[in-house]
């Protein structure tokens, strides 16, 4: 079998009801019916014909969206936090600097082709939903002394097979000079950035080259020579993308969570769903909801049209037409009133899409692996499966609280297993699949790497191993301690001993 996959924009992973239908008509047009959504809030079509392609650009092109950049040695399509503009714990709304970002790297000259591609996310609030810690450039915003918005800029962040936590390039950067600071950052790489060897090109290998001092000396030379110049954000520019994201015209409503909990108290299973999926919103009266596509079955960020016509329609009935994609590949709804969430959560349950396990063992990031990717070592979608069908419980995954499992089928890490609470990676051993295990990886705000547990273990072991991994952190945790802090507390020796029955294994995979 051959096919082409195509990837399309979806700028900081905001998309309407409109744009939805579209991919729904393109999925059942031009692929076998779905399509899958990716780490970075994008969506991927896995069996396109070479010969359609232009009449399914011109019909993205008439719902505004594009595949410009999406892949390639150029900079990349900008993430941002799903709640973006609705959390309560914001700053200030990323998507602007987002959408000042995308408007100036687009079709750039300069930057059109460099050494290997490249990555920005921007997140707007302290807890990290944007994964910004590995990116090539992560933008966190924070409030100075005088409660100005600035930005602390990160900068060599990344996975695939030399991962590296980015590191702070500069602590406190004012919005205005936020586009000559970062054009500094890519014409330093440029120059620099290696081109004679793909596995040593991403601007992660020369920031750890240089170190990160000898890096930040020359972005702050080159960024004195154009600070000031026409590369200056004027106030007026951020106001103007500012009110394209203005916040709607929300109803005057009450809080109604005692109305709520009384309904929870009789209904166990909505009472779940509220627990896991449901978030607060900045308005009084409004909640923003979760829908994962991680329902035993399902393959992670994988959707049929139907489905995504359905949540389109529920995003018109519920949600004032928008719909977010989310870094762990699942969808959100952010302006769900209060008072609809129940008849809300009934629908979502006749689509099964309603499975309570945002942010737990069964809300798996899995890259698409042997199944569809030429490049992968082993099956990963399999996996997930496995994992899913196994902890079926939803009492125990709600026992066990938030750990988040990340899957790749290769050491491109598409799946970003570094970074997952526990981290699967897909080898191959003389024609064999195996699956490495690691622990303590995380990318949010307090972003690690994991740490290799072990020998890989065939595909039926897997999800043994992780239920002796779930036992033992039950065993030892204290309080309400989450499985990372478990981690990070007593360290990898107890894990190894759980999985291996002693911890000094030697490595066979």
């Amino acid at each position: 079998l051959h096919a082409y996959m195509l990837r399309v924009n979806v700028p900081y992973g905001s998309l309407s009801s409109e744009q939805m239908h579209k991919f729904a008509h393109i999925a059942r047009t031009y692929d076998k019916g779905f399509g899958h959504f990716t780490t970075r809030q994008n969506i991927q079509y896995n069996w396109v014909k070479l010969e359609d392609t232009p009449d399914l650009l011109r019909e993205l092109a008439d719902v505004e969206v594009t595949a410009i950049q999406s892949s390639g040695n150029c900079v990349r399509n900008i993430t941002s936090d799903q709640y973006a503009g609705r959390a309560g714990d914001e700053i200030e709304d990323p998507r602007i600097y987002c959408e000042l970002l995308r408007q100036y790297t687009v079709l750039h000259p300069e930057f059109s082709y460099l050494p290997r591609k490249f990555k920005i996310a921007v997140t707007g609030a302290p807890k990290d939903r944007a994964a910004v810690a590995v990116h090539d450039i992560g933008l966190r915003m924070h409030l100075n002394d005088a409660g100005q918005m600035r930005f602390e800029v990160l900068v060599g962040g990344g996975q695939g097979r030399t991962p590296f936590i980015a590191h702070t390039i500069r602590e406190s950067l004012e919005p205005e000079h936020l586009l000559s600071y970062v054009e500094a950052i890519l014409r330093v790489y440029n120059i620099h950035g290696r081109r004679d060897n793909i596995n040593k090109a991403r601007i992660k290998i020369i920031v750890n080259q240089m170190g990160i001092e000898r890096y930040r000396e020359l972005v702050d030379e080159e960024w004195e020579r154009i600070k000031d110049g026409s590369l200056k954000v004027p106030q007026e520019e951020i106001d103007r993308i500012n009110a394209y994201f203005a916040s709607p015209e929300y109803e005057v409503l009450e809080d109604i969570s005692e109305e709520l909990d009384a309904v929870r108290k009789i209904d166990e299973e909505f009472d779940r769903w509220m627990k896991s999926n449901v978030v607060a919103h900045k308005v009084s009266g409004y909640s923003i909801v979760n829908i994962t596509l991680k329902a035993p079955g399902r393959v992670p960020g994988d959707i049929n049209a139907d489905d995504m016509d359905a949540v389109a329609d529920l995003a018109d009935q519920y949600s004032l037409g928008e719909i977010r994609i989310s870094h762990r590949q699942n969808l959100t709804l952010v302006d769900v009133k209060q008072q609809a969430l129940h008849s809300l959560w009934q629908e979502l349950k006749l689509l099964e899409l309603a499975t309570p396990n945002l942010g737990q063992i069964t809300d798996i990031i899995c890259c698409p692996g042997l199944d569809y990717c030429g490049l992968a070592n082993a099956r990963s979608i399999p996996v997930a499966d496995d994992i899913n069908q196994h902890f079926v419980d939803v009492d125990r995954l709600a026992l066990v609280g938030d750990l988040t499992i990340n899957i790749s089928g290769c050491m491109n890490a598409c799946g970003h297993h570094h970074v997952g609470n526990i981290g699967i990676l897909g080898v191959d051993k003389r024609g064999k699949e195996f699956f490495q295990l690691t622990l303590g990886g995380s990318s949010d705000e307090h972003a690690s790497l994991g740490d290799r547990l072990g020998p890989g273990l065939p595909q039926a072991d897997v999800p043994i191993a992780i239920e002796a991994i779930v036992d033992q952190y039950l065993q030892d945790r204290q309080e309400d301690e989450r499985f990372l802090d478990t981690y990070r507390r007593i360290g990898i020796e107890p894990f190894k001993k759980a999985v291996y029955g002693t911890p000094e294994s030697k490595d066979v995979a």
